[in-house]
């Protein structure tokens, strides 16, 4: 089961219409394309253009199943006590000063360009269930770092 937004769900179902609704039907074109060129024994077209049709129907496949498990979290209930899925936390690496911003989202929903990160991440692992004025250690593959909570919302 995977907890996420409305938007992450809605993103999900909208992606995979996309993949059946434009993306099979060109993978079906590409095949019969190619299938029209002749020997299919030594058609590298057709080869690659049945390999890229399994890597969609694999694709399809997962979002179907994601989606299917996708559970999805009722934000007006959740707290900003401390730090859970969607939480969105502000907090300090006490090493070099540096503010920092993260909203903790499921993994398909992760993008770290919008400050999305994966609750599977060993940063957002380490701040759940903490506290504003908490301080964080988390293992890193380079080391250990602190990071202080300064405030924490619900988006």
């Amino acid at each position: 089961m995977a907890y996420m937004s409305q938007e992450g769900y809605d993103k999900l179902v909208a992606e995979l219409r996309k993949l059946e609704s434009v993306e099979r039907p060109k993978a079906s074109a590409a095949i019969a394309e190619a299938r029209d060129k002749g020997d299919l024994s030594e058609n590298s077209e057709y080869d690659a253009a049945k390999e890229a049709q399994a890597h969609l129907e694999d694709k399809i496949n997962k979002l179907k199943l994601t989606i299917a498990e996708a559970k999805i979290v009722d934000v007006s209930r959740l707290s900003a006590d401390a730090v859970q899925i969607l939480s969105k936390v502000e907090m300090t690496n006490m090493g070099n000063n540096a503010h920092m911003t993260y909203t903790i989202v499921s993994e398909s929903e992760a993008n770290l360009k919008e400050g999305k990160i994966s609750i599977k991440t060993p940063i957002a692992q380490g701040l759940l269930n903490k506290k504003v004025g908490d301080v964080a250690e988390i293992k890193i593959p380079n080391g250990v770092i602190k990071l202080r909570i300064d405030k924490i919302t619900i988006e």
